[in-house]
């Protein structure tokens, strides 16, 4: 079931979210969207994910909320880790100059996330208002940064939400080369010792597609969400023994 008029619903604070099927089939450049408002809480951001909906807005729009069909999906069992980042690895952690911390940094990392470059746009969408309200969730346990330090400084990481054993990621950074994917690598291993079977990675990118990520449809997906956001959560720590798990 899909939205076939260009109606969108606005949301005011109470309402409830509409259900991801709902989006907007068109036009190409509004599809996927589900709803549109002003309100960005903690209690709003934990019941669109749980519907498998996400905000995607830049300064100046209002906040946008979205559920694309497909939706891009890294299956931790497909991850490939590629020889030269295997390479990467192996040599930072030989020499004894790689660490890997969970939630440590994590408004550091969500800054340099809003600051890093991205393809064919201008500007961020994390924006001042996002930033807050994903730190107000990270505070009640449900948003966590994946870093990776070498010689002692962050040198790159990601941000992801979770609820139960389902993973959202949101955004990455590397202030030198691999370092996100080094961060995304250790997110892997520990879902798979988690035995969280994915990683939700939104839209469709070559980069995501280099690394084993790959479409899923809508239903699909939302039935996956609501089986995984049920189960109980791991504990986010990250153990040196966990990287045997991509081997």
């Amino acid at each position: 079931m899909t939205r076939e008029s260009s109606t969108l619903q606005w949301l005011e604070p109470g309402m409830p979210m509409p259900p991801a099927h709902t989006a907007l089939s068109s036009p190409s450049s509004l599809r996927g969207l589900v709803a549109a408002g002003h309100e960005l809480t903690p209690q709003r951001l934990q019941e669109a994910y749980a519907q498998g909906i996400f905000p995607w807005f830049t300064e100046g729009q209002p906040v946008l909320w979205w559920s694309p069909d497909p939706r891009m999906v890294l299956r931790t069992a497909e991850f490939r880790l590629h020889d030269s980042l295997r390479k990467t690895l192996r040599q930072w952690q030989r020499q004894a100059r790689l660490e890997v911390r969970l939630d440590s940094a994590f408004g550091r990392v969500i800054r340099h996330c809003a600051q890093a470059p991205r393809a064919g746009q201008h500007g961020t969408w994390i924006v001042p208002e996002m930033i807050e309200a994903y730190e107000a969730l990270h505070a009640q346990g449900l948003v966590h940064s994946v870093e990776t330090w070498l010689d002692g400084e962050l040198v790159g990481g990601l941000y992801a939400v979770s609820m139960g054993c389902a993973i959202f990621g949101e955004s990455m950074f590397a202030l030198r080369s691999d370092a996100s994917k080094v961060a995304l690598a250790a997110l892997v291993a520990f879902a798979r010792v988690h035995d969280m079977p994915w990683i939700d990675c939104q839209q469709n990118t070559r980069h995501l597609a280099s690394l084993g990520a790959r479409e899923m449809a809508r239903a699909d997906f939302l039935l996956g969400v609501y089986r995984e956001v049920q189960r109980p959560a791991p504990v986010w720590e990250f153990r040196s023994i966990y990287w045997d798990a991509l081997c």
